[in-house]
């Protein structure tokens, strides 16, 4: 059996010659995950003979890495603020931002104002955002909203996994419809905003493994931001919130389409990178 130095070396050595951009970063974490250690560990042990089922999974996933597949598809599970989730084709990657998003939409004032507030997320994919709200808000009502069959299964899974499934309920819908009038406090998305033609220029490992019903937002990336808004004047409750991730170049328009629905307190706001990429805004009342 190779030792452990051998097979980093030649695994970046081959997704170099793939054209794979980051290989070493890729494949600390690939052999972390197959090892069943620290990635801090990994240089201690370079002189470690790999055994037989570890060597089969790394080898396995650097034939996957080298076909441009996500990292997070290959391992099966990826971090989000306290959770690990699930991740699979079913559903859009978990992004650091998104973690962002969560702490805007924890830090709202409905959770002083309302005692057990009723929480949607439209977009739920891997349940990401309203698992992480179930886990970290205290009480409340949460739903997680998706159009795909195959992205609810993902998230109850995760709800399963994370031991929320009692805490979180899915259902299969087109953004808010079938919600009551006035009966939402806040509401939080992660929508596709991308614009149709840049999709296609996306990077391979977003643009070919990524459900693409989750990254495209129509011709100008805001349809389903525009969809959301406006029957989100008529679910929420009178001070109820909405928070969005949106695109870096959308803070303007998602203001002006936000203020034209009648919404107060309207803030558009930057990511760690300094990247616009959140608005928000409460329906008076």
């Amino acid at each position: 059996m190779p030792q452990l130095g051998y097979v980093w070396k030649e695994s970046i050595r081959y997704l170099d010659t793939c054209g794979v951009p980051d290989s070493f970063s890729l494949c600390e974490i690939l052999l972390a995950h197959c090892l069943n250690c620290p990635r801090l560990e990994l240089p201690g042990r370079r002189d470690e003979t790999v055994a037989e089922e570890p060597l089969t999974k790394i080898r396995a996933g650097i034939k996957q890495l080298a076909r441009h597949e996500p990292i997070q598809y290959v391992i099966g599970e990826w971090d989000f603020r306290e959770l690990t989730l699930r991740v699979d084709s079913r559903a859009l990657i978990p992004r650091p931002e998104t973690e962002q998003l969560v702490g805007l939409a924890l830090a709202s004032p409905v959770w002083q104002r309302v005692k057990s507030p009723v929480v949607v997320d439209i977009g739920t994919g891997t349940g990401a955002i309203i698992l992480s709200l179930a886990m970290e808000a205290g009480d409340g009502t949460f739903i997680g909203v998706d159009i795909s069959d195959s992205a609810l299964s993902l998230a109850q899974e995760n709800a399963i996994r994370c031991g929320l499934a009692k805490k979180v309920s899915f259902r299969l819908g087109d953004g808010l419809d079938g919600f009551m009038p006035g009966s939402l406090d806040l509401i939080v998305s992660n929508p596709p905003y991308i614009a149709s033609e840049v999709v296609d220029g996306l990077e391979k490992h977003i643009r070919d493994f990524e459900p693409r019903s989750a990254l495209d937002g129509g011709p100008d990336g805001l349809d389903i931001l525009r969809r959301i808004i406006c029957s989100a004047v008529v679910v929420l409750r009178p001070q109820g919130w909405i928070y969005f991730e949106i695109g870096d170049e959308q803070g303007t328009s998602i203001r002006k389409i936000l203020e034209d629905f009648g919404f107060s307190q309207v803030c558009i706001s930057c990511d760690y990178s300094n990247r616009v990429r959140f608005a928000c805004g409460c329906l008076p009342g």
